[in-house]
């Protein structure tokens, strides 16, 4: 096994270990913070494995992420943050801020829409100096699995799409 599989493989276990602990959260009575993914993205035909877990009670939250092939991405991209949740901040949208690996950072709003379905914007910065702009449609089969459709731009870079099956923990 390589180095570069351990950060990843180290995250998402302590992301599991942290979620098993926690008692109820505060943005438990809405969004689902507490979840892994597993990502496919339609331009690079490359996947990505994601994980983020509300800390304890509090509304700290970490994630991780971390890419798997592709046409023109490396194995092993991968980023770890840190977050704070504004639950019911902006009409009755969750705002969530972060501060991630290689010095980049985000700000993301998701709402529920009713009927099982979900929406998510966020714009970032990444340790390239890009903006990155993204938008999601999700739908909750079950309380438990999410699957997601997505888009994203990155200043310098190719617009991507992305279809994600997630399992909530």
């Amino acid at each position: 096994m390589h180095m570069k599989n351990i950060l990843p493989i180290l995250t998402l276990t302590t992301l599991a270990a942290a979620a098993s602990a926690q008692v109820a959260a505060p943005a438990a009575a809405g969004l689902n913070y507490n979840r892994v993914g597993l990502g496919y993205n339609t331009n690079t035909k490359g996947y990505s494995l994601s994980a983020t877990a509300v800390l304890g009670s509090s509304n700290f939250w970490v994630g991780a992420t971390s890419t798997i092939g592709g046409n023109s991405t490396k194995n092993g991209t991968d980023s770890v943050a840190i977050g704070y949740l504004f639950a019911n901040a902006i009409a009755g949208a969750d705002v969530t801020v972060s501060v991630a690996s290689n010095e980049a950072y985000g700000l993301g709003l998701r709402k529920a829409l009713g009927n099982n379905f979900e929406a998510a914007a966020s714009f970032g910065r990444n340790s390239s100096d890009n903006n990155v702009w993204g938008a999601e449609l999700a739908y909750n089969v079950s309380k438990q699995i999410q699957l997601a459709v997505g888009v994203s731009d990155s200043q310098g870079a190719a617009s991507t799409s992305d279809i994600t099956v997630r399992y909530n923990f």
